[in-house]
């Protein structure tokens, strides 16, 4: 059953909440991050994109990177722009985007349950990204950024949420530049605490929806630590890591498209030829075309847009991966046709996260950098979870959460 901790969160005060709380370390790179952070002192990329302190051509992985990590870090912390909570709490984060609010429980989760599949996860995770962040946490004994989680959903946790919600103000109430509000409260009742950890306790399982390589570093820290301390006695910190926890009726999966750079030689007219063997092509002109359906995609070539519904024989829909469409349009486009057989490492081929809209695939093939861009109907939690109930792995690039967590509104210290 799952594991929910309350836990001391180290927490900057209200007044620079708002400066302070960052995107994810993963969605930004450096160029990006230092101009986001580009007159505020206070924005937290200066702790997990720390390269942005140190001149452009330090490599992100040097020793000095992770170490101006720890010396900024220090800094928000004697500088009182990170406080630690007095007692032990959990925290309610929602985030609002188009009008649609949802709620998640903000704990540690357990290390073990990571390591014994209570934590169950859909993606396979890189070494060197796992090594990255494992040192990040290392060196900083702290989770600076909380994993994304889900959970089936509980009516009586709903309840509580809920309740507590409208009988308290929340602590944090902002507007991001991106316009997607965050909520949090800070719940510090023993007795709602205590009724919250027990319900989680009688949930079997909990998912990763985002942080795939968060979560795998956080636990992999917890484990060498456990394994390096010879008066281990279970309870201390590091056993467990900061989670955001959203029931699964609340999560949207959008769209997570691909973008090709050549056609593996191939002439339009021939690629088109090949493509009819396995989907239905149509022709659908020169205005953005958005796949409605299961199994439908669309395709933007050479200032066109096409729809391409696949044929029976190509999908089946009684594989948890074999329904997928980024795995009939791997099968049956990228790999049979494109001749891209590694979706990892393969450089001829990128990956757009559906916020960006399917004019971004359009911008990226007319500019010229790219040939061809496919975009895909967005996979269902239902089908997230089926995966990771019968113990698959979706192909890489299959899931986009938005809205993205902020990073920086509560922190997680490892002793």
């Amino acid at each position: 059953m799952a594991v929910l901790k309350a836990f001391k969160g180290l927490r900057p005060p209200k007044e620079i909440a708002k400066r302070l709380a960052s995107r994810p370390y993963d969605v930004l790179n450096s160029e990006e991050a230092r101009a986001e952070a580009k007159g505020n002192e206070h924005s937290l990329l200066h702790i997990i994109k720390p390269e942005i302190d140190l001149p452009p051509k330090v490599d992100v992985h040097a020793p000095e990177v992770y170490e101006k990590a720890v010396e900024n870090f220090s800094t928000f912390r004697d500088k009182g722009w990170l406080v630690q909570d007095p007692e032990e709490s959990l925290y309610i984060y929602a985030q609002t985007m188009y009008g649609k609010t949802q709620y998640g429980i903000v704990g540690c989760a357990a290390v073990d349950d990571y390591l014994n599949g209570v934590i169950k996860k859909h993606e396979l995770t890189r070494p060197d990204k796992e090594e990255d962040r494992m040192k990040h946490v290392r060196i900083n004994n702290a989770n600076m950024e909380p994993v994304f989680f889900s959970f089936p959903a509980v009516k009586e946790l709903d309840e509580i949420i809920d309740k507590f919600v409208a009988e308290n103000n929340p602590e944090y109430d902002f507007v991001a530049d991106d316009g997607v509000g965050h909520h949090f409260w800070v719940i510090k009742d023993k007795g709602i605490i205590k009724i919250i950890t027990e319900l989680f306790d009688k949930i079997p399982y909990t998912y990763v929806a985002d942080g795939h390589h968060r979560t795998a570093a956080a636990a992999l820290v917890g484990k060498e630590k456990k394994e390096n301390n010879p008066n281990h006695t279970g309870k201390e910190e590091y056993n467990y890591f900061l989670a955001v926890h959203f029931p699964d009726n609340q999560l949207t999966i959008i769209d997570y498209n691909r973008v090709v750079k050549d056609l593996n030689g191939l002439t339009k007219e021939e690629f088109l030829e090949k493509l009819n063997k396995s989907f239905d092509v149509e022709k659908k002109g020169t205005d953005i075309y958005k796949p409605e359906k299961l199994h439908e995609f669309s395709m933007y070539l050479e200032g066109e847009w096409y729809s391409m519904i696949a044929k029976p024989g190509t999908y089946d829909d009684n594989d948890p991966i074999g329904v997928l469409d980024v795995t009939i349009l791997s099968q049956h486009v990228l790999d049979e046709i494109l001749g891209i057989k590694d979706l990892r490492r393969d450089q001829r081929i990128d990956f757009v996260g559906g916020i960006r809209g399917l004019g971004e695939l359009k911008k990226r093939v007319d500019s010229g950098e790219m040939k061809v861009a496919f975009a895909l109907y967005p996979v269902s939690m239902k089908q997230l979870i089926n995966i990771a109930d019968t113990g698959n792995i979706m192909p890489p690039k299959t899931t986009w959460f938005e809205p993205k967590l902020r990073s920086g509104l509560v922190v997680h210290l490892l002793d």
